[in-house]
């Protein structure tokens, strides 16, 4: 049976089933803790020391890594953010003068990002409260 206009525009509205998927249930519980722990992540660090969890997580990769630089495409295959997203996170970073980039020897299509000791700093203090609010929320 077609729908017809009147019921797309305003009129009988379809049922949905209401039955409860274990498995859609759990998701749905992970999205709501994922959001009220970077909400409060996000906020925490924002008023804290001046980022957000996107910059504090860039930090926190550069600083993982050997030699505290990484390449671009390295960085943003290890988060969760686009490519796009992450150059502006980068952009950001290296506005505060937490992070330099600068090409590949070697590649000229390859950017580095080098974490500064600005960066390094930052990132000590940051963590700190990274992790309480990470405790408060998963332990």
């Amino acid at each position: 049976m077609s729908q017809t206009r009147d019921d797309a525009v305003g009129g009988a509205k379809p049922q949905v089933a209401l039955d409860s998927d274990p498995i859609v249930e759990r998701w749905r519980d992970m999205l709501r803790c994922y959001s009220d722990i970077s909400c409060q992540l996000e906020r925490a660090l924002q008023d804290d020391h001046g980022i957000g969890m996107s910059e504090f997580e860039a930090l926190d990769r550069l600083v993982g890594a050997h030699g505290n630089n990484r390449r671009m495409s390295e960085l943003a295959a290890d988060m969760y953010l686009s490519q796009s997203a992450l150059s502006r996170a980068v952009a950001r970073l290296e506005r505060d003068g937490l992070v330099m980039r600068g090409m590949c020897h070697e590649d000229r299509r390859a950017i580095f990002v080098n974490l500064t000791d600005a960066g390094r700093e930052k990132h000590t203090a940051a963590r700190v409260t990274q992790r309480a609010v990470l405790a408060e929320h998963l332990t």
